[in-house]
């Protein structure tokens, strides 16, 4: 066959992510946290955006901005995050991306199921949908330097402790050492042998100062094991007798809650072995978790429900959450005129598109959080008004097929996304559980069967202590079938104790 060269014309189909779309699915799954991070980034970045300050008026609204007070877009009900982020279906720069209305999200067929329209108008910061406000220091008369407040950390309340009650200038030194052996929880880390050979002195030195060390407050710390922790808090209390130092030799025996080898090791009868025990959980194991704490970060809310005077349900936005930005149009247009080299024109072209964009990823966002989150309150309706009994199996799938989306998008949605609700602030990851088998093909969720094992444990009375075996009879009576080892998962992931263990305790009132 002679090699010639010929020119042919083929067909084929292949999935094109653009840097648009790319940046869209990034939005969707990140916090409002991370997207705030992001945006602020954005900010400085591009010249092109601004950060919106209005309080939601037309300026915002005709600026192409993201506002919650103006009037509603239709979301198309068929539209997946790949359509919705094509450019014929995106809203213009002059409407408004927020305000979406629950009826135009579901058509007309479950329109009866107590869902009211999202009323995204009524929530434009301030006051809450509870009629929280706020914390404000408007109207106090205090000084800024009377509202500081400075944390102490452990390493400078012992070094404080140090240079009080060591005169020594070498133990002042082994000390410094020590204190930068701690742990987090106050526990002493690293070999005392090794600092020995480290500072040339015997480790009877390291020692005499590690002891000395080890009166200081908070009571437990420079413990070299939990049951050194513990017996230098019993110590300060004047609490460690025989019987107390032969229990914490045998901590195993307290964790398996082996009360009859502990009281024949101890010496004792129940009402001191319960005593004891009593005594022993009103220490503290981690004697510095009150200093160098990390702030736990409070939950942010994405979407909030609430009822309306109706009765009916009412999703909205947290509007305070909601990034608000713009497109100078007038600044654009003001460089663009006196761009000169094609470079600069190019760059101004570049921003302005990647400007747009993120304005209209950033509504695709906020719609597609409201629809799932729609959904995912007329499928659990049930959960909202009468509790966790209630809460019916649901997966992804479910809710992918219910509004036409693709599984991988709801799953991103709901991926660090809370909603508040009457009962609490949720993941909308919890509304997803698997299903469990019952009488008459009815399915239970896995979370609401934990609920009703919690509740039977509870109601617990006298002697009457329920084994898993019992606990699935129960069940089974209730028209939930689940295996025992079902019921011993679920109660161990509860942290529950076995039904031999509770007998332990209740017999010796602890």
């Amino acid at each position: 066959m002679a090699v010639t060269q010929r020119l042919d014309l083929r067909q084929h189909q292949s999935l094109v992510m653009t840097p648009q779309l790319q940046q869209a699915i990034k939005l969707l799954q990140l916090s409002n946290l991370e997207l705030a991070a992001y945006v602020e980034a954005e900010l400085e970045r591009n010249p092109l955006l601004e950060r919106d300050e209005s309080d939601g008026g037309d300026e915002g609204a005709n600026s192409g901005g993201i506002d919650s007070d103006v009037e509603a877009v239709p979301v198309r009900a068929d539209a997946d995050t790949h359509d919705l982020t094509s450019a014929e279906n995106l809203p213009s720069s002059n409407d408004a991306p927020l305000d979406t209305d629950f009826e135009n999200v579901y058509d007309n067929s479950r329109a009866d199921d107590g869902l009211a329209g999202a009323d995204m108008g009524s929530y434009s910061g301030g006051a809450g949908p509870t009629g929280a406000t706020g914390g404000t220091f408007e109207g106090d008369d205090r000084g800024f330097e009377e509202r500081l407040s400075e944390r102490t950390t452990l390493r400078q309340y012992l070094l404080d402790q140090l240079n009080l009650d060591l005169r020594d200038p070498a133990e002042r030194i082994v000390g410094l050492h020590l204190v930068e052996m701690l742990d987090d929880s106050g526990y002493m880390t690293g070999d005392l042998a090794d600092l020995a050979e480290r500072l040339g002195c015997d480790v009877s030195a390291i020692e005499a100062v590690l002891g000395k060390l080890q009166r200081f407050d908070p009571p437990g710390v420079f413990a070299r094991s939990l049951q050194e922790c513990l017996a230098l808090q019993l110590a300060e209390r004047d609490r460690l007798d025989p019987a107390m130092a032969t229990m914490l030799d045998n901590l195993p025996l307290v964790a398996k809650r082996d009360f009859a080898a502990l009281r024949k090791l101890c010496g004792v009868d129940d009402d001191d072995l319960a005593d004891m025990i009593t005594e022993i959980k009103a220490l503290n194991p981690k004697p510095a978790e009150a200093y160098d704490f990390d702030v736990a970060e409070p939950i942010i809310p994405d979407i909030f429900v609430r009822r309306s005077t109706d009765n009916k349900w009412l999703v909205e936005l947290n509007s305070e959450t909601l990034p608000r930005v713009l497109v100078n149009a007038r600044y654009s247009t003001t460089v663009s005129t006196q761009a000169r080299s094609k470079a600069d024109r190019e760059y101004i072209s570049e921003q302005l598109q990647s400007a747009n964009w993120l304005v209209k990823s950033l509504h695709q966002r906020a719609t597609t959080i409201l629809k799932v989150a729609s959904e995912i309150l007329r499928q659990q309706d049930a959960f909202f008004r009468k509790g966790v009994r209630h809460l019916r199996p649901l997966t992804l799938r479910d809710i992918a097929e219910a509004i036409e989306m693709h599984e991988s998008t709801v799953s991103r949605v709901t991926t660090n996304k809370y909603i508040a609700t009457p009962r609490g602030i949720y993941e909308l990851k919890y509304f997803f559980t698997a299903s469990i088998g019952g009488a008459n093909g009815e399915s239970h969720s896995a979370e609401a069967v934990r609920d009703r094992i919690k509740s039977l444990i509870e109601g617990e009375t006298g002697g009457k202590i329920l084994s898993d075996d019992t606990i699935v009879v129960l069940l089974r009576k209730d028209g939930v079938e689940i295996a025992r080892r079902t019921v011993a998962k679920y109660r161990e992931a509860m942290r529950i104790p076995s039904s031999v263990q509770r007998r332990r305790q209740k017999a010796l009132r602890v």
